[in-house]
């Protein structure tokens, strides 16, 4: 550990190093106009001056590339690991930021409203249309300071658009696997928008994307228990800790739909006022279809079931989501204050899925169908934050403000008659449901300590509680259960230094302290494997806490380039950790501290507006230091956060062509926290992969552009939990008048 610290100390001083012999002031023959970010402060900022590690996706670098859902468009950032195994049909990405694990340790908004769900927070990220997006910020870092619970590893907020002018837009594309047995099948997407500014102080936007795939055979069946003699066909394999297994076949293809609707509407008013309404719908569903047997009886017959084994494992279940989201801002200036208002709900009305039962016919599903289980979780959260940002003396600022935030959710489990009808509901079997509450006060100062040094010092307190919290396990001894309200609070301090010598050069430093209130599944939530191990919530859970630094240099040394090099340190403590009572029974609890540190080098050189190459690398060491739940895991990698990630791509404009290529590469990751995961290239497994993505793009006429994408432009193959998809192919017609 000592070791890697210092190789990380000399990339950075290195770094450093070579800023002194870089040129002062500006780089001849480039002048430049800063990209202005607002989530780094709260308040309007340029992206070269704004405190701690701040990234940018704007929407003219999705268009290039060949994005689905929006995390993949923050997938080629520095420090970010976007973990989607199955493409579109995982329904929930996770999103992680410098070695923090889990998406409710991100926080994740749209136009500054919170979207992580107050069930688990998690985000249901197929929901968004990256081509609603103006631009994709990324802060790096603890942010407890400004946005609270959540906000451990950062942010990423989601900028929607708002057109100036009269626009329309009509987008068509197909697609389908080229020469893959993995590559996604039969892909078609629909997506239109129109936005206009009327009377020179109305702006209107409405947009929608329907996106739908047939998907390929992600998920294979595969069994501990050997099938019996006489049945042939069976391929031996092993889990990913090198255990044998058997498999013997798949659950099907994998397919998915999304239908997204986003409305705007903006009135400008006198004294730098703004109203700003937002709604977005989102709805989806995903399905398993025709499961395949290789196995086959001494006849030649089909075999969907021996011993133990039954042909409910052969099934995939189906699931859906239905979600809205409300939003309102006004902002004003009086004098020289400003002042913005945000409010925003997010309605999860419904998040379910159904499971056959496995068991022997009549009691077990089947491919016709059969009983089975509908889990149902609907959700709800209402944010308010209000702030006022004052400046004193012409040269600093103050930004001061409140926020309040509840959120609610109620899980069900009922019978079902027919697991392929989520309709044929009978009896409740579990139910268990929650709410949580915030109040919080914060504040940050900008000071200009001199022209080139700027000093960024605040603070937030968060004051928690939960209450009506409720579980019953129908039919079983000592439920139902309801437990009483508890609460907490969080101080959370944030210092930041800004130095800028050249126009060229930037130099900075910052630290802070985080939160993450255990949620309403963590709390509440218990649930049963299907091999009978018992996983309850935790109505005595306190808030995970972490404390972190980092320091970086961002250096242009000729025109069109730019350097940046960053170490980053995080110290979690109360990490919320499952902990086993007995052999079939785990409680949750603060048991765990881990670290993590690590570097992140990002080079881009720019040739005018002809070609743009980029490359980045990311360097973590994430391990355990305690853990009294499960001793076993000190000094063990933390999960799903990879050593090594490095991505490097090139985009083209060339009079009406363009082409983008990226290439990226992410480490092995565990999803044992013991580190047994071992063995890759198995179901469960989460292999270290390198793919390649390529879009061409040729611009037919003012209004007209074609375009053809290939993902995984090489064919590899691996798992992340699932199969990932192969290579695949999607074209494109777009109109935009």
């Amino acid at each position: 550990m000592k070791r890697n610290r210092q190789k990380c100390a000399v990339v950075v001083g290195l770094a450093l190093a070579a800023c002194s012999t870089a040129q002062a002031e500006t780089v001849p023959g480039e002048a430049r106009l800063e990209q202005v970010v607002v989530t780094a402060t709260r308040t309007e900022q340029d992206l070269a001056t704004a405190p701690g590690s701040v990234s940018v996706v704007t929407k003219e670098e999705m268009e290039k590339r060949n994005i689905t859902t929006v995390d993949e468009a923050i997938n080629t950032t520095p420090g970010v690991l976007s973990t989607r195994g199955k493409g579109m049909m995982d329904r929930m990405s996770a999103i992680t930021l410098r070695g923090i694990p889990g998406q409710s340790r991100t926080l994740v908004m749209l136009d500054g409203i919170t979207i992580n769900s107050p069930y688990a927070g998690s985000v249901v990220s197929v929901g968004i249309s990256p081509s609603s997006l103006e631009r994709i910020e990324v802060v790096k870092g603890p942010a407890s300071s400004l946005y609270g619970g959540y906000a451990m590893g950062g942010v990423v907020n989601m900028i929607t658009r708002m057109p100036e002018k009269r626009e329309l837009t009509l987008t068509g594309g197909y697609g389908f696997a080229l020469d893959s047995p993995n590559g996604m099948q039969n892909t078609r997407r629909v997506a239109a928008s129109y936005g206009d500014k009327y009377l020179g102080k109305i702006k209107l936007y409405l947009h929608n994307d329907y996106l739908a795939t047939d998907g390929y055979r992600s998920d294979t069946n595969v069994q501990s228990s050997k099938p019996t003699a006489g049945i042939t066909g069976w391929e031996p394999t092993t889990d990913y800790t090198g255990a044998t297994r058997y498999r013997l076949g798949d659950k099907g293809k994998n397919g998915a739909w999304q239908d997204n609707l986003t409305a705007k509407a903006e009135l400008e008013l006198p004294s730098n006022t703004k109203l700003k309404l937002t709604f977005m719908k989102s709805t989806g569903e995903y399905s398993y279809d025709n499961p395949a047997t290789y196995l086959r009886n001494s006849s030649g017959a089909e075999v969907w079931s021996y011993g133990t084994v039954r042909e409910a494992s052969f099934l995939g279940g189906n699931g859906g989501s239905d979600q809205h989201l409300y939003g309102f801002s006004a902002e004003t200036e009086l004098a020289t204050v400003k002042y913005k208002l945000n409010l925003g709900y997010l309605d999860q009305m419904t998040s379910w899925g159904t499971t056959p039962t496995s068991a022997a016919p009549p009691n077990g599903g089947t491919r016709n169908g059969g009983p089975g289980k509908l889990s149902d979780t609907p959700a709800a959260a209402f944010n308010a934050d209000i702030q006022a940002s004052i400046p004193i003396l012409d040269k600093h600022l103050l930004t001061v403000g409140g926020a309040y935030r509840t959120g609610w959710s109620h899980s069900r489990e009922h019978n079902l008659s027919n697991w392929q009808d989520e309709n044929s509901k009978g009896a409740l079997t579990y139910e268990s449901k929650g709410t949580d509450r915030t109040f919080a006060l914060f504040a940050e100062g900008e000071i200009a300590l001199l022209d080139k040094l700027t000093l960024f010092a605040g603070f937030r307190q968060d004051w928690w509680d939960t209450f009506d919290g409720y579980a019953n396990q129908v039919g079983s001894v000592g439920y139902p259960q309801t437990y009483g309200s508890r609460s907490a609070d969080a101080f959370s301090p944030k210092g930041a230094l800004v130095y800028r010598p050249f126009d060229t050069t930037t130099f900075k430093l910052s630290g802070g302290k985080a939160f993450r209130a255990p949620t309403v599944y963590d709390l509440y939530r218990t649930w049963t494997t299907s091999s009978g191990t018992t996983y309850a919530g935790n109505p005595n859970l306190k808030p995970e806490t972490v404390i972190s630094w980092d320091a970086g240099v961002s250096q242009r040394l000729w025109k069109g380039s730019k350097f940046t090099a960053t170490y980053f340190e995080n110290y979690i403590s109360d990490l919320i950790y499952s902990t086993s009572t007995t052999p079939t029974w785990k409680d949750k609890a603060n048991a765990g501290k881990a670290e993590s540190r690590g570097v992140e080098l990002e080079a881009e050189q720019k040739f005018d507006s002809l070609l743009r190459l980029f490359a980045n690398y990311t360097y973590t060491d994430a391990t355990i230091k305690e853990n009294s739940a499960v001793p076993a895991t000190v000094g063990k990698r933390v999960t799903d956060v990879p050593e090594h990630m490095f991505n490097l791509g090139a985009d083209l404009d060339y009079g009406s062509f363009g082409a983008t290529a990226t290439g990226r590469y992410v480490g092995k990751r565990y999803s044992s926290d013991t580190n047994t995961d071992t063995v890759n290239g198995v179901q469960g497994s989460n292999d270290p992969y390198f793919t390649v993505d390529l879009k061409l793009r040729y611009k037919i006429t003012a209004w007209a552009t074609a375009s053809l994408a290939v993902t995984n432009l090489f064919d590899e193959h691996y798992y992340s939990s699932s199969l990932a998809p192969g290579r695949s192919c999607y074209a494109e017609l777009g109109f935009k008048f």
